[in-house]
Parts: structure tokens; C-alpha cells; sequence
């Protein structure tokens, strides 16, 4: 099949572009993000976006176009890149007395330190989505040629990204790209409906 005709462009530091990576980020997460912001997560992911220092900066971020008008989105970065990270930005976004995303935070502490496991050579794949109708068209192969040359350009040896156990979909397309599991999460104290692989690829 012929791939369809992508540009690729980096994110701009602008709020309605964030509007539209925060939508891309939690159906790639799930919607993990609505689940720990509440109803305004998208307003609260998209004013964190157009700040620099953080892992949901525009910085990250590059969004596939078809005819002008964007259709994906991957967002990603290096080990170190994350480790110069600060959750400053979207707690800020989300509000002083945000209970909620406390909670949440505090819940599911041990899955957010799986990220901070990227290996140094490794470039971490944040997230990755296209739009539902464009599936199976190849823009999310397409994504992937351009993540791995993204990668290449940084000086990263390897690809990495955790992916949930039950997103098939998504399992089927890393492991057509030559993905592999390297570990999953949790490893040993089973949490019902929570199960994550990390996924790697060398360069």
C-alpha cells in the first residue's frame, strides 16, 4: 500500500494547538489524563503545552499533516531530556487545590516512575496517535519512520515506549515495526486492569 502524503512540523507554543495535542495524549493514554484532571484536562494539558521544561511542552511534540490539516501526533524525548523535566508547569495548569490530580499522583506514583527508567540511550516515545478514521491507512507507520529518524538525529541507540496490555491495536503495530517487550509493569504485586509492557527497539 502506498503511504499517504505526511508532513511532518514541530508543535507551536500556542493554546489551541495544545487543545489539540492534550485530545491526541489521552487517546494514546487511554484517557488517563481526563481520568486525573477532570472535565478540563484538555484546557489544563494545552496551557502547560506552551511551556517550555517539561514532558507535555510543545518542544516535544510534532504533528503529522495531510493537506494542511493535522491528523497525528507523536511526542517524545530523550532519557535526559526527562530527567531536566519539572511536573512544575502542569500542577500549575491544574490548579493550587487540585485534589483530584493528588490523589491520582499519589496512587499512581509507581507508574509514573516507570518512566523515569528510560534507558540513557534511549529515545522514549511519550505517545502516538492518528486520527480514528485515517487508521489502518499507514499515517501511524508513517509516524514511525519519522520517530526513528527524530531518534537517530538525537544520538539515541534505541526506541522505548510502554504500552497497556490490553491495547492490542497498538502492541500490533510496534510489533510490526520490530518492537519487542523488554519488561513489564507491575512485576510482581498484581493490580486488577493495570498491566504495561515496555517495549524497545534498537537503531
Amino acid at each position: 500500500m502506498p503511504k499517504p502524503s505526511i508532513k511532518f512540523r514541530t508543535a507551536n507554543p500556542i493554546f489551541e494547538e495544545g487543545r489539540v495535542y492534550a485530545r491526541y495524549l489521552d487517546q494514546a493514554a487511554e484517557g488517563f489524563f481526563r481520568f486525573m484532571l477532570g472535565r478540563r484536562s484538555v484546557d489544563k494539558i494545552a496551557t502547560a503545552f506552551t511551556q517550555p521544561g517539561h514532558d507535555l511542552s510543545y518542544k516535544n511534540v510534532t504533528f503529522a499533516e495531510r493537506e494542511k490539516v493535522i491528523v497525528g501526533m507523536t511526542s517524545g524525548y530523550t532519557a535526559e531530556q526527562h530527567r531536566r523535566s519539572s511536573d512544575r508547569p502542569l500542577k500549575q495548569a491544574a490548579g493550587r487545590f487540585n485534589l483530584r490530580m493528588m490523589v491520582i499522583s499519589t496512587l499512581f506514583a509507581p507508574l509514573f516512575r516507570i518512566i523515569d527508567t528510560i534507558a540513557d540511550n534511549d529515545f522514549y516515545i511519550q505517545a502516538m496517535a492518528v486520527d480514528k478514521e485515517l487508521r489502518g491507512e499507514g499515517v501511524g507507520s508513517t509516524l514511525m519512520d519519522f520517530v526513528e529518524d527524530h531518534a537517530r538525529a538525537y544520538g539515541s541507540t534505541r526506541l522505548s515506549l510502554d504500552v497497556s496490555a490490553g491495547n492490542q491495536g497498538a502492541r500490533k503495530l510496534y510489533e510490526h515495526r520490530g518492537m519487542t517487550v523488554e519488561s513489564q509493569w507491575p512485576k510482581r504485586l498484581a493490580i486488577p486492569g493495570v498491566k504495561f509492557f515496555r517495549m524497545v527497539k534498537a537503531l
